[in-house]
């Protein structure tokens, strides 16, 4: 009994010393195999430097769309809030395209002309090259909300220009936008006298959104170093020109870093003309266009911040 026990315990030895023999084995070609990967890391390494922006490309995609989607969703939500009626089912997001493309294509046939002039590109960085790019983009998505759309030009626009890759590769759709793209300039394009050339440097403030004139914007972004650039521009081609009345209807807001700026995007400049052009109110189409972080509000709004010096704090 006691020597089977002791061929046993002899039995279980021999077979634990074999697998510890196994599991070094093992180690050791684990060891080989971590010791050779770096002679193929460089390699690897730009092998997955590739995927990693590969899969960054596609989730900017996919989230472009999203964006885009929960765009086109909020439009119809909205378009179905206008036409909706007690009697009628909303309308369906078919409906609502249509509707947007008829009211666009009215608006090139007969509506209130507003030209972007892209003749200043040059003095643009890439930078604000794309963010001049994502501004037409948002400019266009205002035009197809507006009840009363106007016709968008897009002028000295060159087809092998960084501008029109830019828009080509961040604006879904945009080959398809229902605007006028051309390489000439709009001073060819239009009648000097019927030209407003909207610049922040003028004196004059403009007063109403006639809709026998053309309106110019000038293809900048507001953290173009340069000034008066579209100012010189329509100066020397003796255009008149007019200012956003925000001096004659605002105020400074006292803000810690005493930051004040009356520049604005294109889109912005265009969200107050589509706002003042629905609601004939220059207070409301400047607080639609300007954001807060301009420093600035309404002078109506600053005498009800005025703090009552015998109130107590």
């Amino acid at each position: 009994m006691e020597k089977a026990l002791h061929d046993d315990c002899c039995y279980a030895d021999g077979e634990s010393k074999r697998n510890d023999a196994a599991v070094a084995d093992l180690l050791d070609f684990l060891r080989i195999d971590v010791e050779l990967e770096p002679v193929s890391a460089d390699r690897e390494e730009t092998s997955c430097s590739k995927n990693v922006m590969r899969k960054q490309r596609n989730w900017e995609r996919r989230l472009e769309l999203k964006k885009s989607k929960r765009k086109e969703e909020k439009q119809r939500k909205k378009l179905n809030r206008q036409y909706k009626d007690v009697n009628e089912p909303q309308l369906s997001k078919r409906i609502i395209k249509a509707i947007t493309k008829e009211r666009l294509e009215e608006a090139r046939a007969a509506g209130l002309c507003l030209c972007v002039d892209l003749s200043m590109t040059d003095c643009l960085s890439a930078k604000e090259i794309s963010r001049l790019a994502g501004q037409i983009r948002r400019l266009y998505g205002s035009n197809k909300k507006a009840l009363q759309p106007f016709h968008i030009f897009l002028t000295e626009f060159k087809e092998d220009s960084l501008l029109y890759k830019e828009c080509v590769r961040m604006n879904d759709g945009f080959l398809n936008y229902l605007i006028d793209v051309t390489e000439e300039s709009w001073f060819h394009l239009f009648p000097s006298e019927d030209v407003i050339y909207l610049t922040p440097d003028a004196s004059e403030a403009l007063e109403y959104v006639e809709e026998d004139k053309v309106y110019i914007l000038g293809g900048l972004v507001d953290e173009t170093i340069q000034k008066k650039i579209s100012y010189m521009r329509a100066k020397e081609l003796g255009i008149q020109m007019a200012r956003l009345p925000i001096d004659e209807y605002m105020v400074k807001r006292p803000n810690p870093k005493n930051f004040h700026s009356k520049i604005l995007a294109i889109n912005q400049v265009f969200q107050i003309l589509l706002t003042f052009r629905d609601t004939k109110d220059w207070t409301k189409a400047l607080v639609a266009g300007i954001p807060p972080g301009k420093g600035y509000m309404l002078a109506s709004a600053a005498s009800t911040d005025v703090i009552n010096p015998h109130e107590e704090l």
